[in-house]
């Protein structure tokens, strides 16, 4: 299993600094010998609106590193002209010395398709023939396009990029359909708890690699970005993420409804009363702090390893900037360092191939 950090939530706009915790936090991963940094795409709103576009964050990393993989996590694939994937990443692969990779997403929220609104119906089509058609521009290959007069024109994308094919992920926020679209394009997976359990994941995950199998033969990657924030003592711990972390709940209580129907089923968001909301957030804040996150001590972190295992996690995307204390955030980077070195030393690791 790989380690790296992911960037999301971003509750450090109170710094001056804003983007101290990416730089530094990159930084770290590249001493440290972590997988990659992965940077989202945000758009419209102050929760995590410092990211609107992962090439440009991308980039930043590029320059300050010289070893960690550089993601996006993710790309919106239908918000964008596939040549203009290409051009701005390919850049970032010559910065980098050859080092990017991106996970795609169809997108959700109908406001971010105020840049492509003729995209938002189809979002989802428009998501697996955007990955098919950037990875023959990273190729190198001439695809033609309707020019400004209407007619069709054959472009290539400059410059090259450093690496031959393009590592892809497809993002998913639990659907077992967009599992297997990954395995059947021959791509990774991108996924997280909020709103689904391991025992769900597991069952997704050999879907997955069913798919990938049938059209690729063996292989896949399957990447799980999970909340992480690790220290001495884990009910200290606990006191840091709490507010921060039930805070992140609140903005996805579609999510944490459809996970929680076991307590009140049949629920729907839009009726839940403030008291409601209040529950639903406690009581998922317990289930994750335990089962759905990477919280406590490296001890608590290994069992959380064992299980992640089981069900073939390949990197883990420690989500790392959900708490708003840049230099609290960084600290406990030496307790997932010493987390991944533990791991690493007692588990025998296979070797895997990045799609």
């Amino acid at each position: 299993m790989d380690f790296s950090l992911f960037y999301f939530a971003n509750g450090n706009t109170a710094d001056e600094q804003p983007y101290r915790l990416l730089l530094d936090g990159a930084r770290f991963a590249d001493e440290h010998g972590f997988a990659a940094v992965w940077t989202p795409e945000r758009h419209f709103h102050e929760f995590g609106g410092q990211y609107p576009n992962p090439a440009v964050t991308g980039a930043a990393v590029a320059a300050v590193t010289s070893r960690v993989g550089i993601r996006a996590g993710s790309v919106v694939g239908p918000l964008h002209h596939p040549v203009r994937i290409a051009e701005e990443w390919s850049v970032v692969d010559g910065l980098s010395g050859g080092r990017v990779g991106l996970s795609f997403a169809s997108g959700w929220h109908a406001v971010d398709f105020v840049l492509r609104p003729e995209n938002y119906a189809g979002r989802r089509d428009v998501v697996r023939d955007t990955i098919k058609t950037v990875k023959r521009l990273w190729r190198g290959e001439t695809v033609e396009f309707p020019d400004g007069t209407g007619a069709q024109a054959g472009v290539r994308v400059f410059p090259s990029p450093v690496q031959a094919d393009l590592p892809v992920w497809l993002t998913s926020a639990g659907s077992p359909e967009t599992f297997r679209a990954a395995g059947e394009l021959g791509v990774g997976v991108l996924t997280h708890l909020l709103g689904q359990d391991l025992d769900d994941l597991a069952k997704k995950i050999a879907e997955y690699r069913r798919a990938y199998a049938e059209h690729h033969g063996s292989g896949g990657h399957v990447a799980l970005m999970l909340h992480t924030f690790l220290g001495d003592d884990r009910e200290k711990v606990r006191e840091i993420v709490h507010d921060p972390f039930c805070a992140y709940l609140r903005s996805s209580i579609g999510l944490i409804a459809r996970a929680s129907g076991d307590i009140m089923p049949d629920v729907k968001p839009e009726d839940l009363d403030p008291e409601d909301v209040e529950f639903l957030v406690e009581h998922s804040f317990d289930r994750y702090f335990d089962t759905g996150g990477l919280f406590g001590t490296v001890d608590d972190g290994m069992r959380m390893l064992d299980r992640l295992s089981a069900v073939g996690i390949d990197d883990l995307a420690c989500l790392i900037d959900f708490v708003s204390d840049t230099d609290a955030v960084l600290g406990g980077l030496d307790h997932l360092a010493a987390l991944r070195d533990r791991w690493k030393s007692t588990v025998l690791q296979p070797q895997k191939t990045l799609p």
